[in-house]
């Protein structure tokens, strides 16, 4: 699905009428990509930012410059450190006929078996890079927990078949597992290390 964001032409770079723009409720962007001569840009921030949320950071933005239409991906985006506003981002001019490597949220459903039975759920990985077309890369990867028990794992090789994507992980890497969960001292372990201490003495008296 594409989605359209209007953009307008940047050509006053001062940093005072940056300013400007970004207290007008606009984000600087830069465009650049497939058959596009980069050039400076503001988006609306609101509208970016909505964007994202519904449709996921790979989404395809039909971004209307002037008169011309483009697709585009947000490649990059930066954000003010202390109070996390959007103040820039990059826009990358795509070919939707053309495979494309980018970053995919993994996303786990379920409860796993073996959590229930008492081990940890880990997930070592939380994107994936995939291989694609443009309309073709997924908002986010599912994976399916339930049926793991303690000890069990996916892998990204288990993500391969009958996905118009290609996984670009290693096969070996492990995305969900289901840990043994850490040993317990026992209360019959516990109270042996009591009766091993030695007893505190209490008020004893001084030999002086």
């Amino acid at each position: 699905m594409t989605v359209a964001l209007q953009a307008k032409k940047r050509d006053n770079l001062l940093k005072s009428v940056t300013k400007e723009i970004r207290k007008a409720g606009d984000v600087p962007a830069i465009l650049y990509g497939n058959e596009v001569e980069p050039q400076t840009i503001s988006v609306n921030n609101i509208e970016l930012v909505k964007t994202v949320r519904e449709e996921g950071r790979n989404a395809i933005i039909s971004l209307q410059v002037d008169n011309d239409h483009l697709d585009v991906m947000l490649h990059d985006y930066q954000t003010e450190p202390l109070k996390g506003e959007l103040i820039h981002a990059d826009f990358y001019a795509v070919n939707m006929s053309e495979e494309m490597d980018v970053n995919v949220p993994i996303s786990v459903e379920g409860e796993a078996k073996g959590v229930k039975e008492g081990g940890v759920l880990q997930q070592p990985l939380y994107e994936l890079q995939v291989r694609a077309k443009p309309r073709d890369i997924p908002e986010q990867i599912t994976v399916n927990v339930t049926d793991l028990e303690i000890g069990d794992s996916i892998l990204a090789s288990d993500l391969k078949d009958g996905k118009k994507y290609e996984v670009l992980e290693d096969e070996t890497a492990t995305i969900v597992s289901v840990l043994v969960p850490d040993e317990q001292p026992s209360a019959e372990e516990a109270a042996g290390e009591t009766e091993d201490a030695e007893p505190e003495v209490i008020n004893e008296k001084s030999d002086s």
